[in-house]
């Protein structure tokens, strides 16, 4: 049996992370360039398909240093609460500030990691 899929992203000004989870295992990892780069329909497209893949809705938690980079993603509404649809829901997710992770390669995404943990735990 499969548990649902977490998906946590990180958009900054620089670059967007993903980090995917399932049953406490990373199943994707992505570092993308920042959003004002993508098409205004990709991280959604990207989830839809996630969660047809998976067969099940996603759970996603939005980690935006701006609240704008979440509603130029499509993933946030214009009084900042994250978007329902058939294929994900998502939540908001405030970083605590003066922790920057250094991230080599792809990175550990352990920030992200815990996000999703606390989310998930709050539902």
């Amino acid at each position: 049996m499969k548990g649902r899929m977490t998906v946590t992203i990180a958009p900054t000004r620089d670059r967007v992370r993903i980090l995917a989870t399932t049953l406490g295992r990373d199943v994707l990892k992505a570092v993308l360039p920042p959003v004002e780069t993508a098409h205004r329909r990709a991280a959604t497209t990207l989830l839809e398909a996630l969660s047809l893949w998976h067969g099940q809705p996603l759970s996603v938690v939005l980690s935006a240093d701006a609240p704008e980079r979440g509603c130029a993603m499509g993933l946030l509404d214009g009084l900042d609460f994250g978007e329902s649809t058939l294929f994900y829901e998502v939540t908001l997710a405030v970083e605590e500030h003066g922790r920057r992770p250094s991230l080599r390669g792809l990175g550990e995404f352990a920030d992200l990691r815990r996000l999703a943990l606390l989310t998930e735990a709050s539902r």
